[in-house]
């Protein structure tokens, strides 16, 4: 049959090579019970393939039924496709036929394929193999002649290797595959699709036609179209509703037309790479986090070096509150408060000079002990409030207190 007969029977616009090679493999593979996998984005029209390639073969007179694998919830999947026996679960009140038994000499398009689980999938290959299956609840083998063509948007490949597709099955379906081009690669259909169904919507409606400006034509060619075909009817009858001016210009377009996918610039990642790159973002924060900590043992290492080699030159290291009431003099006879020490170093992050980290003459143990006085005293003897400003547990401070012998 002629490759233009065959777009005018089914209603397929378009020059494009890729698109009529895609169709001339379907009038080729027709004649046999070759299985077909047709492969695509969503919305390039991949349904009307299974009916060319049913309608084209000796099977025409028989039944042809598309199957959604994935409108059908999992749990009955596989009763809709093989049928099952009175009381083979709950809700089974009578005996059913599924759509293998009742498309026997015909055609069975399987639509999103990719989506069947995995038990489903098993029963499949067994009746593309052998031609037979079991109804759920039954154990009587059922022979069926069925031809099967599939479909889906999904990478199989990739599914494969993350164990949700089966490869022997990939292998069965794909006796014959056919590819169906993305809208954006057929730049010289986009305007005729466009055409023709702003001539379809006018006489639906009862509107003029749309007319279209240089500046919409260009913009129509260079968007990618992520709904292809699907997309590109629909945004023809919304202008063809909403706009009073038929006149289609790109300023027109653009209410139509998401901001962020109106290019046709390629796609520079993947799920994949962008799973990637978190994992990359996350490993240079668990880096720069271990550097961190790597910074303030070192300085702990240095300070405990430091109160080796004279006892009485030791950071201050306290709770805010108690360094605001405890300021000492510095070198420059000049007081800091608290909001200028790190709490966790007992360092000054502004201060550059090493001469200028703030040191008292106390050791740490009369320091302790002065600071654990200062709380109480504040908070008449209450050792909760003491040890909440101190930044230890109460029962720490009591012990504390006992070491110290600290009058209350």
């Amino acid at each position: 049959m002629d490759i233009q007969a065959i777009k005018q029977r089914f209603g397929i616009i378009g020059h494009d090579p890729f698109l009529e090679r895609a169709i001339q493999v379907a009038v080729q593979v027709a004649p046999t019970d070759l299985t077909v996998l047709i492969t695509g984005e969503s919305g390039t029209g991949k349904e009307v393939f299974p009916k060319i390639i049913h309608q084209s073969s000796a099977r025409k007179h028989g039944p042809y039924i598309a199957v959604n694998c994935g409108a059908i919830p999992e749990g009955t999947i596989d009763s809709e496709l093989f049928g099952h026996e009175k009381g083979s679960f709950t809700g089974a009140h009578e005996a059913r036929k599924g759509y293998f038994e009742v498309v026997d000499g015909g055609t069975i398009f399987l639509d999103e394929v990719a989506e069947l689980p995995l038990s489903t999938q098993v029963r499949l290959l067994r009746v593309l193999e052998t031609g037979e299956f079991i109804k759920v609840g039954s154990s009587k083998v059922i022979k069926t002649d069925v031809r099967v063509v599939a479909a889906t948007n999904v990478n199989i490949p990739e599914a494969i290797d993350k164990g949700r597709f089966r490869q022997d099955l990939y292998y069965r379906l794909n006796t014959v595959p056919i590819m169906i081009p993305p809208l954006r690669e057929r730049k010289e259909d986009i305007l005729l699709l466009f055409k023709k169904f702003a001539y379809d919507f006018a006489e639906k409606y009862r509107m003029p036609p749309l007319q279209f400006g240089d500046d919409a034509i260009l913009m129509l060619e260079n968007y990618r179209w992520p709904g292809n075909i699907r997309q590109l009817k629909n945004v023809t009858e919304q202008i063809s509703i909403i706009e009073k001016s038929k006149n289609v210009t790109s300023a027109t377009l653009q209410h139509y037309l998401p901001k962020e996918n109106s290019t046709s610039l390629p796609i520079l990642y993947s799920r994949e790479k962008e799973e990637e790159k978190i994992s990359e973002r996350d490993l240079l924060y668990k880096v720069l986090f271990d550097m961190k900590r790597d910074l303030l043992e070192l300085k702990k290492t240095v300070a405990g070096m430091m109160d080796k080699e004279d006892d009485e030159a030791h950071p201050v290291i306290a709770s805010p509150s108690i360094v605001r009431s405890y300021h000492q003099p510095l070198k420059n006879d000049q007081a800091i408060g608290y909001k200028d020490i790190d709490i966790e170093t007992g360092f000054d992050d502004n201060l550059i000079d090493p001469s200028e980290i703030i040191t008292e003459s106390l050791s740490l143990q009369k320091k302790e002990m002065d600071m654990i006085r200062i709380a109480l005293e504040r908070h008449n003897g209450k050792r909760k409030n003491a040890a909440k400003e101190l930044g230890i547990s109460e029962r720490t401070l009591y012990r504390k207190i006992k070491e110290y012998d600290i009058e209350l």
